[in-house]
């Protein structure tokens, strides 16, 4: 870009979020649907902690795992849901620069996060179905504990280099066409060649993402192995249950980002307006489903909740006799 037709902002302060361009007279609208998957979100993942915490047979690896992804899930629309409610409701569009990739880093730290905590259960139900009778000894609270604090530091140390590298661009736009600081809508302000920051942004995809998806490929490979080697139907519909609700939750986790990725790279002739509610819904759903879909697919849990509804509602019958 030419220096006479362009503005460099060297002592940049704000950003300014345009929210959905082209959609700005419906944003009211799209508020409701999205305040009302936040509110179901902070609801499902706070009640699973709450009786994985309380109820002392769900202590086992693989609930920790899921307590892993309700934080997870809750720092994702966390980081998201608030500016942009702030943007559909009272127009609030200004945007520190240090808050702007403040969010983009939680955005993309967390998102690698859970894709690492998918890893993690993947393999838990790898031990448990493949190898049970080590499973205990395998999968020992340390080892969890280990394997968290591993997912955790993978995914902050490698999102580092896409905020340096974004911090150091000169930009001569101010106005991001998004609801929040996604990378590449931001890095595309820049008023410089930022290609280093594309490739990275594609090797942290293939690198994490991909390696993330090739392991629990292969995990789930030897668990169908063992499932379709059981000698009766009721046993193998029985052992493919207890790994169903992960299934379903790695599906929700990586096909709409997949989506919204090909989309981002290769759809150029997509709306912008689809690419950005595509890009609000892929950080919005897992958060609400994963509790949903282990809810329904996990006894234990249903089991606790029932517990919980029927001491709320049982009538004090002594309560009468509180005078005497």
């Amino acid at each position: 870009m030419s220096d006479s037709n362009t503005t460099v902002f060297p002592n940049l302060s704000s950003f300014i979020l345009l929210g959905i361009p082209g959609l700005e007279e419906a944003h009211v609208w799209i508020s409701i649907p999205f305040c009302t998957m936040y509110v179901i979100a902070l609801l499902g993942n706070f009640t699973i902690m709450f009786i994985v915490k309380k109820e002392m047979s769900l202590h086992e690896p693989m609930y920790y795992f899921l307590c892993m992804l309700a934080v997870t899930d809750l720092v994702l629309c966390t980081s998201i849901l608030p500016k942009t409610l702030s943007i559909f409701w009272f127009n609030s569009r200004e945007i520190d620069f240090t808050a702007c990739f403040t969010q983009m880093y939680f955005i993309h730290c967390f998102f690698s996060m859970e894709s690492g905590i998918f890893v993690a259960m993947a393999f838990d139900r790898y031990v448990a179905i493949c190898h049970p009778l080590r499973h205990s000894t395998t999968l020992t609270n340390r080892v969890v504990a280990k394997i968290g604090l591993g997912v955790a530091l993978r995914s902050s140390i490698i999102i580092l280099p896409n905020l340096f590298l974004a911090r150091q661009w000169p930009y001569c736009q101010t106005h991001i066409p998004h609801t929040y600081c996604e990378h590449m809508a931001v890095v595309k302000l820049a008023c410089t060649d930022t290609r280093i920051s594309s490739y990275y942004g594609l090797f942290v995809v293939f690198f994490v993402t991909g390696l993330d998806v090739f392991f629990i490929t292969v995990s789930y490979i030897q668990i169908l192995r063992v499932i379709f080697s059981l000698p009766t139907k009721d046993a193998r519909l029985k052992t493919f249950g207890t790994c169903c609700a992960h299934f379903c939750a790695i599906l929700c986790f990586y096909i709409p980002g997949l989506f919204s990725f090909l989309t981002h790279r290769f759809g150029h002739n997509v709306a912008l307006h689809f690419h950005i509610l595509l890009a609000n819904v892929y950080l919005l759903v897992p958060p609400i489903l994963n509790p949903i879909i282990y809810g329904v697919r996990t006894k234990q849990i249903q089991d606790r909740l029932l517990q919980l509804f029927i001491q709320k509602k049982r009538p004090n019958i002594f309560s009468g006799f509180s005078g005497s």
